[in-house]
C-alpha cells in the first residue's frame, strides 16, 4: 500500500515536472490533430518539426516518423487522432529496449561521473537517502577533491541520510579517497559505496585519465563487488547530453544514466534521444530539488506522464 502511494505521489510529481516538455510536444500534437482533417505530408512535416524542437533529435525523430508512416500505410489509418497513440507506443518501445535497473544485490560500487554543474553531488546525496531508507548500509567517497563545496555538500547529505563518508583534504588524490573508501566498505561490509568524482580538473591532468585510474582501483581492490558507472546528465543541455554520454562511455564505460532537471526544460525529449542513440539504460530521473524528487526511471510512467490527459 505504501509503495503504491509513493509511486502515485511520484507520478504526480513526474507529470508536473514534465509540464514544459508536455506543452512542447503533446499540446502541439493536440493542436495538429485538431487542425488537420487527414494525415498528409504537411501533417507529417509539422509533427517531425515538433519532435525536433523538443530535442528528440534528428536521428531519433526519423526513426519515430518512419514507424508512424509505416503504421499509417500498413493499417490504412485515416484518423488523425490515432497518431498520438502511435507516438506514445513508439517512444515506450525505444525506452524499453535494453532497459534495466541497477544491480544492487550484494556489495555494489557506484562510480558517479559527469561534468560540473549537472547535479552530480546532489544526485549522490539523493541516492544515499534512498538507499538508506531501504535499509542499506551506505558509504560515500567524496572523491571530487578539486571542489571544496562538493565535499561539504556530501557531509551534509551523509548526515541527513545516515550514511558514512570518507573525505580527504581539498586537492588530495581522488584515487586515494576511493582506495580508503573501499577499505572502509570492505571492513564494515557496506552494501553500497557511492563514489563522487570531479567534473573537471584545475590542473593539466586529463579528467578521463583520472576516472580510468579510479575505475582500475575499484576493479583491483574490490573485485568481488558489482560495479555500476552512473553518468549524471543535465536534461536542460539537450543534445549536448548525447555528446557528453558518448565521451564518458568511451573512457570509463557507462552502465546507466541519471537525467536531472527535467522539470526545468521544455526539451525533455532528450530522454528519448539519449536512449535511442546510445542505448544506455536510464536508471534515474530528477524532477525537482527535494530529497525524494529523484526516482527510478520507468518507460511507461514517463510516456504516460507526457501523453495522457
Amino acid at each position: 500500500m505504501k509503495d503504491r502511494m509513493e509511486k502515485k505521489g511520484f507520478f504526480a510529481k513526474l507529470r508536473d515536472g514534465l509540464t514544459k516538455t508536455r506543452n512542447n510536444i503533446t499540446s502541439r500534437v493536440d493542436e495538429l490533430v485538431k487542425y488537420y482533417r487527414e494525415i498528409d505530408d504537411d501533417f507529417f512535416e509539422e509533427l517531425e518539426e515538433t519532435l525536433i524542437m523538443a530535442d528528440v533529435g534528428i536521428h531519433t525523430t526519423e526513426e519515430i516518423m518512419n514507424y508512424i508512416r509505416d503504421k499509417v500505410r500498413e493499417e490504412k489509418i485515416g484518423d488523425v487522432s490515432r497518431i498520438k497513440d502511435l507516438l506514445k507506443e513508439k517512444i515506450i518501445s525505444i525506452l524499453e529496449e535494453g532497459s534495466r535497473k541497477p544491480e544492487l544485490a550484494g556489495p555494489t560500487v557506484m562510480l558517479v561521473v559527469g561534468v560540473n554543474g549537472v547535479g552530480k553531488t546532489t544526485t549522490i546525496g539523493k541516492l544515499a537517502s534512498r538507499f538508506c531508507r531501504e535499509g542499506k548500509q551506505v558509504i560515500i567517497a567524496a572523491a571530487d577533491t578539486f571542489r571544496a563545496a562538493a565535499g561539504e555538500q556530501l557531509e551534509i547529505w551523509s548526515k541527513r541520510a545516515g550514511a558514512s563518508i570518507i573525505r580527504h583534504k581539498e586537492g588530495a588524490d581522488p584515487a586515494a579517497v576511493v582506495f580508503d573508501a573501499i577499505q572502509s566498505a570492505k571492513s564494515k561490509k557496506a552494501d553500497i559505496l557511492l563514489c563522487d568524482t570531479a567534473g573537471r580538473l584545475h590542473n593539466k591532468k586529463n579528467l578521463m585519465n583520472e576516472l580510468e585510474k579510479i575505475s582500475r582501483i575499484i576493479d583491483r581492490e574490490f573485485p568481488e563487488a558489482h560495479k555500476e558507472v552512473l553518468l549524471v546528465v543535465d536534461a536542460t543541455t539537450g543534445q549536448n547530453a548525447i555528446a557528453q554520454a558518448a565521451q564518458f562511455r568511451e573512457s570509463v564505460g557507462i552502465t546507466g544514466i541519471a537525467l536531472t532537471k527535467l522539470d526545468g526544460t521544455a526539451k525533455g525529449g532528450v530522454v528519448v534521444a539519449v536512449k535511442s542513440r546510445l542505448n544506455i539504460p536510464i536508471y534515474y530521473i530528477g524532477v525537482g530539488e527535494q530529497e525524494d524528487d529523484l526516482h527510478p526511471f520507468d518507460p511507461e510512467d514517463f510516456a504516460s506522464a507526457l501523453f495522457d490527459s
